[in-house]
């Protein structure tokens, strides 16, 4: 009881001095509100920017492998010209894994183009076209608004079919059903078949919505490939690790480019969690940058809340006298300016995560991105505000806590 009604009485008298000294507290009060929304907005900013990230780096898929010409980290000891000379993956390559592999449950065949698309006198540019072989929904999954996706023959026999996306859908045919009609490429006509479903923009930049996807084997008829980079992109079975496909896959595409045991792989086989972690690197170094940035702010603060508790302390020395003299000890005396600080301290501290939960709604109804405040991060900000009221109030409390009852109560007269 005794504890609770300490904190109570802790409590009160960091209102009080909110209430009496307003422009005082509010003022030293300040270091601690913007220290706390320096780092908490710092760390919202970018744990919503990293949650994004890595949403849209596992909507590629956790069990899904790359094939590439280049790999997505380079060692510094191969030098870039190696890279440069390996060859591109070849459609028989993805053919040839499909039939020897154990471990891959769907693999595909993927390259694209920028062209410009065109429907009587309406056009678009720059668009990309994505020649996909048969597999590709089943490795890169999406949703189609209306129509069907491509057929087993159509994908071997290469027929001239389009399945478009919904930006596409909407600046060529404005409201027009599309499928059915058709588009021209590369000076050709393609049959639309599908719609894909409006996704979106990724928080990279790229968006399916301006895709449009064609069989492969039609594609590589009006394309160079040998110009192009080419994808082999492989999903695993339910019950297998990306390690033991990688090493099969690693076997199987040695085999089929012959070559000799001692020779360097001469493909690059990439998966999604060395982006992930790349950007986990990089949030590190932001998240201590957010630190130090604060730490300026919070610095100020700890030294405007010690100011207040050492005016509050000559203020109240009449009263610390009487309390010591009926018989407080100097634990209590402590304690009692201790918790006056720290409340002082998560005051500050609160105000300025309001300030960040206000601007989190405000950011995320102007720009097509969602801010959260996190609970770990409000939980951060209490504590933090905590600890530096707690380091800052503990020399005034100590000081109070030594005064000698005799002398303080003389002090008011």
């Amino acid at each position: 009881m005794i504890f609770f009604k300490l904190i109570y009485e802790s409590f009160l008298f960091a209102i009080n001095a909110l209430v009496i000294n307003k422009v005082r507290t509010l003022l030293s009060l300040l270091g601690i509100t913007i220290g706390i929304f320096s780092i908490i907005a710092v760390f919202t900013v970018f744990d919503s920017l990293e949650k994004a990230i890595k949403d849209e780096i596992n909507s590629l898929g956790s069990n899904v492998l790359f094939i590439q010409k280049w790999p997505w980290v380079m060692g510094g000891d191969h030098p870039w010209w190696k890279y440069w000379q390996r060859p591109e993956p070849k459609f028989f390559e993805m053919e040839k894994i499909q039939k020897r592999s154990n471990t891959v449950e769907a693999a595909t065949f993927l390259f694209s183009v920028n062209k410009s698309v065109y429907r009587g006198n309406s056009s678009m540019d720059g668009i990309p076209i994505v020649g996909v072989s048969h597999d590709y929904n089943k490795v890169m999954k999406f949703d189609l608004q209306e129509g069907r996706y491509f057929t087993y023959t159509d994908s071997h026999t290469g027929k001239n079919l389009a399945i478009i996306g919904a930006d596409i859908a909407e600046g060529l045919f404005e409201g027009v059903d599309p499928i059915g009609r058709r588009i021209k490429i590369l000076g050709r006509k393609m049959a639309i078949i599908g719609v894909m479903k409006k996704e979106g923009e990724s928080v990279f930049g790229n968006s399916r919505d301006n895709y449009i996807l064609v069989p492969a084997k039609y594609l590589q008829t009006l394309v160079d490939v040998r110009n192009i980079g080419t994808n082999i992109i492989v999903a695993s079975k339910s019950n297998v690790s990306n390690d033991q496909m990688r090493d099969e896959l690693t076997g199987i595409m040695r085999s089929i480019r012959k070559l000799p045991p001692r020779a360097e792989d001469n493909f690059a086989i990439n998966e999604t969690d060395i982006i992930t972690k790349g950007f986990e690197s990089l949030f590190d170094v932001i998240a201590m940058v957010g630190w130090i940035i604060g730490a300026f702010s919070l610095l100020v603060g700890g030294f405007g809340i010690s100011n207040i508790m050492f005016v509050s302390v000559k203020e109240r020395t009449n009263q610390i006298g009487i309390q010591k003299s009926l018989g407080a000890k100097n634990s209590f005396v402590l304690n009692q300016f201790l918790f006056e600080a720290v409340f002082l301290a998560i005051i500050g501290g609160l105000v300025g995560l309001l300030i960040v939960y206000i601007l989190t709604f405000v950011f995320s109804s102007m720009f097509n991105f969602v801010l959260i405040l996190t609970l770990k991060n409000v939980l951060i900000g209490v504590i933090v505000s905590a600890f530096i009221g707690l380091v800052s109030g503990f020399i005034p409390a100590w000081s109070a806590s030594r005064l000698d009852p005799v002398e303080a109560m003389r002090t008011s007269f």
